[in-house]
């Protein structure tokens, strides 16, 4: 689902972005709720400072949230594994420069728009300036999955992260 959003973007670069594990809900720009078998249930929410993911399903509760988070020091790592949980997160920041960001985020819209399982959100000002979410179900072992995207245009970064949750 591609939505453009109405208010401006609070995060301004990758080094701005934080992780939070069981963060409180935030307000949201928009919110997809994805409904998958075996009662899971994912909602995928645009903040004004990126994203938060909430999944709800037997065996595992958990609040992701990658964002500009008030009054937390940015930190954002590369990656992190919780083996007592089932948690895996990865984040890479890719720097394409103008034309390669440009046709990354071209064809993201393009490849997510129609996509049950995923929100695009772009911000106003510039068609650029997008933040994306899908969710991947189907992974094997009972996990769970989802990307995200986070391009920032005027510093010309792309914030990639991928999480697996294998519920215990």
């Amino acid at each position: 689902m591609l939505v453009t959003l109405v208010a401006p973007y609070v995060d301004t670069c990758a080094t701005d972005l934080s992780l939070a594990l069981d963060d409180a809900p935030r307000p949201a720009l928009h919110v997809l709720q994805v409904d998958l078998p075996g009662a899971v249930q994912v909602r995928l929410r645009l903040l004004g400072a990126s994203h938060q993911v909430m999944l709800r399903a037997p065996g595992a509760a958990l609040t992701e949230t990658v964002a500009c988070l008030p009054g937390r020091r940015p930190d954002l790592p590369d990656r992190v594994h919780d083996e007592s949980t089932g948690y895996r997160f990865t984040a890479t920041v890719l720097r394409p420069g103008d034309e390669g960001l440009r046709e990354r985020v071209a064809a993201l819209r393009a490849e997510l728009a129609d996509d049950p399982y995923a929100l695009v959100g772009v911000f106003p000002g510039d068609v650029d300036a997008v933040t994306a979410l899908a969710v991947r179900p189907g992974r094997s072992g009972g996990a769970l999955g989802w990307r995200t995207w986070h391009a920032y245009p005027q510093t010309r970064e792309l914030v990639l992260t991928e999480t697996v949750v294998t519920p215990r």
